[in-house]
């Protein structure tokens, strides 16, 4: 039985990025009980566009020069998550998780990021209990839950990868101002710049008179996170203030009348904390399908909150 001292922590290379994904399926698939644990997430991907993102730091656990597990670090400006965080099975209980979790922080402190958290399983007594020995407290529900608009009746949005380059700088900065309001330093440029840059899917804008009401970063197609199948909505967000809940409606139009466009359901996650917001998901009929904690670190609310309009999961 190898030890934790035999283990090695590093930087995930280009070339074991196949593997990576394998044992990403694997670890999920076997620990959700899937008949054939590599099934698990069909299509999508969450390893190689996240690995070719500049906001990204995917961590290699390895075993005599042998990929056994990895953890993907998240920066969304002052906020940073991880996962998937993943193991291969036979490598469970040996302390393999705990030394991805310990170079993770090393990243956060580096970042020197304001918030931290993650996404987990709420029945699981060993992840949370894993988590909070790193400092993380878990709070409320978040619920992922998909949608199957009908045919497109909400007008076309705007992408913004249809705009001109100075036009699309301007919305990105525009985005950039919008998130900073719900919570001090978050910014989803790298996210976006990313999505653009790997055509892997696009960003939905609503205006109001020349204003960014709102924006999403949807993701859809080949060796995307949504996959051929699905439109994700990696993250959304409607400017606060009075209107806020009317403008999340449109933004939710938007991204259902882009998803039908491509014949696809909706796949958006939001915490149960953002009370208004998943109720208003709740009752244009999406449907949960998966539901987790949020763990946080420090426990405190930063854009979990009920006057914030954001969608997404830290998955």
């Amino acid at each position: 039985m190898p030890t934790s001292s035999a283990i090695k922590i590093g930087p995930l290379k280009q070339s074991e990025l196949e593997e990576a994904d394998r044992i990403v399926r694997l670890a999920f698939g076997t620990f959700l009980g899937v008949p054939n644990p590599l099934d698990f997430m069909g299509d999508r991907t969450f390893m190689t566009s996240r690995w070719r993102s500049s906001h990204v730091k995917v961590i290699a656990a390895r075993e005599g020069g042998r990929l056994i597990g990895s953890i993907v670090v998240t920066r969304w400006g002052s906020f940073g998550f991880f996962g998937p965080l993943t193991v291969l099975p036979e490598y469970w209980d040996r302390g393999v998780a705990k030394q991805l979790l310990a170079s993770t922080m090393s990243i956060f402190d580096r970042w020197g990021l304001r918030h931290t958290g993650l996404f987990t399983f709420a029945q699981s007594a060993k992840h949370v209990g894993l988590y909070q020995s790193f400092g993380y407290w878990p709070r409320y529900l978040t619920a992922v839950m998909t949608f199957t608009p009908q045919a497109q009746r909400a007008p076309a949005p705007v992408l913004l990868s249809t705009l001109k380059k100075e036009q699309r700088e301007q919305a990105i900065q525009t985005c950039a101002k919008l998130t900073h309001k719900i919570d001090k330093g978050l910014d989803l440029t790298g996210e976006i710049r990313s999505v653009l840059a790997q055509r892997t899917g696009d960003v939905v804008l609503t205006y109001t008179r020349g204003i960014l009401d709102a924006f999403a970063v949807c993701l859809h197609g080949p060796g995307s996170e949504g996959g051929e199948k699905l439109c994700y909505i990696k993250f959304g967000a409607a400017r606060g203030g009075a209107g806020a809940g009317e403008r999340f409606d449109i933004l939710l139009d938007a991204c259902e009348a882009f998803a039908s466009s491509r014949g696809v359901p909706v796949e958006a996650g939001v915490n149960a904390a953002r009370e208004d917001a998943y109720r208003r998901m709740r009752s244009r009929g999406y449907q949960v399908v998966i539901q987790g904690v949020a763990m946080q670190r420090p426990h405190a609310d930063g854009f979990n909150r009920p006057d914030a309009y954001v969608i997404d999961d830290w998955r």
